[in-house]
């Protein structure tokens, strides 16, 4: 098989993030303090995959190629390909015809996670040359995704978001395809959300006698699309972590798979890990419990923290009690004010949501 060429797709409003994608891509928003996106790309260039093009949209293109350049910190040779309008994956495909030409790819949504990677997918790919190679695994709400009906191991039929779903077999976010994907992207029909839908596409490639082979993801698999995915993903990543403290401990305890990024400092502190605290954030008399990711530059003063997320900068202190399966924007600042009576004062961004229990 010829060069294997790799296309990560980026656009996308990330609506089931707001309000943290009001101002950031969501393939950025990090997972274990690494965007997701940076994911992805590791485990294309794992796999032997270095010329990637990403598809970008008018509204996040700027600062995915600020956050990814040229792609060489990450071992690859990365190409912008600006998709104007988000009509779809196949439509996506079709944009990146011109960087992908006649090289077989490997299309790879940017806000899902694999935690075994894609090498074997690719040597399964390159070995029988099918014209798509898809990946499937077992969900417990199959209709919220593009679903697989096979007869045995193969693909008799693959329907997006059904509502009487034909098996529990979801298609994951990486998908294997030749040439041969262009001129099935193009005989479709947009469906009925005005889109170029990738399962149908796969579809038209099985109806017209095309080689389409389906293996079983090895391992977990997450779309990070929404809050609760996005929490368990850094809860996953977090679970293999390989601890070091790298920054100041003053009369501070830190027990389990830890890592203390270079200029962190914790004052009076306990951590539980799994957890990862970012360079140069400040702590003091505070608790961090399990599956919890401070980003870069963030404070923890005098609270509790656990199984939550707090991007770079962000400041939470004195909270009367502990916050957990939270996930807090860039700068943010929570705090509790002395003195009485007790009331909340809030400055809240749009579609914000604030849980007090």
């Amino acid at each position: 098989m010829e060069t294997l060429k790799g296309l990560i797709l980026s656009g996308g409003a990330g609506t089931r993030l707001r309000p943290i994608t009001h101002t950031s891509a969501k393939q950025l928003v990090p997972v274990a303090n690494k965007p997701v996106l940076f994911y992805g790309i590791e485990a294309l260039v794992e796999a032997g995959v270095t010329e990637i093009g990403i598809v970008i949209a008018p509204e996040t293109g700027d600062e995915i190629r600020e956050a990814v350049g040229d792609g060489s910190a990450l071992g690859a040779e990365v190409t912008y390909i600006p998709q104007a309008e988000p009509l779809g994956l196949a439509h996506a495909v079709l944009t990146a015809e011109d960087f992908l030409g006649q090289d077989p790819f490997v299309m790879y949504l940017g806000d899902n996670l694999l935690r075994d990677g894609i090498t074997g997918l690719v040597e399964a790919f390159r070995r029988n040359e099918p014209d798509g190679l898809i990946l499937l695994t077992q969900v417990l709400e199959p209709e919220h995704y593009g679903v697989a009906e096979l007869d045995g191991e193969r693909i008799v039929r693959l329907v997006e978001k059904p509502k009487d779903p034909p098996s529990d077999l979801a298609l994951v976010g990486v998908y294997m395809f030749t040439p041969a994907v262009f001129e099935a992207a193009r005989s479709i029909e947009p469906s009925a959300r005005g889109e170029l839908e990738i399962t149908d596409t796969i579809q038209e490639l099985i109806d017209t006698g095309h080689a389409v082979e389906q293996h079983r993801v090895k391992g977990w698999w997450k779309d990070t699309g929404q809050l609760a995915d996005m929490l368990e993903a850094n809860r996953l990543v977090l679970e293999d972590i390989e601890p070091h403290v790298d920054g100041e401990l003053i009369d501070s305890n830190v027990t389990g798979r830890v890592v203390v990024e270079e200029g962190a400092t914790l004052e009076r502190c306990t951590v539980r890990g799994p957890a990862v605290i970012g360079a140069h954030s400040r702590l003091v008399d505070s608790y961090v419990g399990p599956y919890t990711a401070i980003a870069a530059g963030c404070e923890v003063i005098g609270s509790e923290v656990e199984h939550s997320i707090l991007l770079a900068g962000a400041s939470v202190s004195n909270l009367p009690s502990r916050m957990e399966a939270s996930l807090l924007g860039r700068n943010v600042r929570i705090s509790r004010a002395d003195g009485l009576p007790k009331t909340l004062r809030m400055l809240v961004g749009d579609r914000s949501e604030i849980t007090l229990a």
